[in-house]
């Protein structure tokens, strides 16, 4: 005979078992079953303390105030004239203090900085990493030089020219290309053509005159000299120039004004 099935075996033990209860709901079932009201008061409870505790820690508590300010990336500038420049408020909430206002601040009291990025460091710190502009060209007034970057802009006046910059002269006070460009305009020019020299170029380059727009000369050390003319094509300039410069290594001048025609001549 046959014995009793699986389905049998379950309806019987059932049967056997009252005390059991009723069968439990599928677990997904009971999953979806929204949260019982005092749950929900809890967690909104526990909420909204974590957030209090958190406004406090970082507007009331003393755990995250500023107690130091530091600056990094200065060459002629000191870390100290940066931060004093500043001036972030000690003591202050680090999370309070407007970083965008500091840069702003720092790029008006010091003409030095090209940029410069303002961080928090957590939990008590600023931090100024600053980029200072670079000379390309110096342009000499009242026996001091004015350094000038490449971007064209004027920014320091400093007593002594340094070293391996360039001087500017323009030579085109009473010209036509003066009352057309303008000072600026020329001045533009001139930094195109000395942030286009090839770097052993760069570094003989003594003087960047300026007699009009599309008239720029070197003047390199050894008594040599450069007809460039405009700032434009530049890159094309610069291989024809050193290719004209091992070509005829004894040459006094040189002049790669049209790239495509070069000339060298004198000894």
């Amino acid at each position: 005979m046959a014995g009793a099935t699986t389905a049998e075996r379950g309806e019987r033990r059932d049967r056997q078992d009252p005390a059991s209860g009723p069968p439990r709901p599928p677990l997904l079932q009971r999953l979806k079953r929204p949260p019982r009201p005092r749950t929900l008061i809890v967690v909104m409870v526990c909420l909204a303390l974590l957030a209090a505790g958190g406004v406090w820690i970082l507007y009331g508590s003393q755990w995250t105030r500023v107690e130091r300010v530091s600056a990094t990336g200065t060459r002629v500038l000191t870390a100290g004239q940066v931060v004093e420049a500043a001036d972030v408020p000690i003591g202050s909430p680090l999370i309070s203090v407007d970083t965008d206002e500091i840069e702003a601040v720092l790029l008006r009291k010091l003409p030095r900085i090209d940029s410069v990025d303002v961080v928090r460091s957590w939990p008590h710190g600023i931090g100024l990493k600053v980029t200072e502009r670079r000379p390309v060209l110096i342009v000499e007034k009242g026996g001091k030089f004015v350094e000038v970057d490449a971007k064209g802009v004027r920014y320091a006046t400093v007593p002594r020219a340094p070293q391996g910059v360039p001087v500017l002269e323009l030579t085109a006070s009473h010209s036509a290309g003066l009352r057309r460009f303008g000072t600026d305009r020329l001045v533009r020019e001139a930094v195109l053509v000395a942030s286009s020299l090839p770097a052993a170029v760069a570094r003989a380059t003594q003087v960047v005159k300026v007699r009009s727009y599309d008239s720029v000369t070197l003047e390199l050390s050894g008594d040599r000299t450069v007809d460039w003319g405009s700032g434009e094509k530049g890159r094309a300039k610069a291989h024809t120039l050193i290719a004209l410069m091992k070509a005829a290594p004894g040459a006094g001048h040189f002049d790669v004004s049209v790239p495509t025609a070069p000339a060298s001549s004198g000894s």
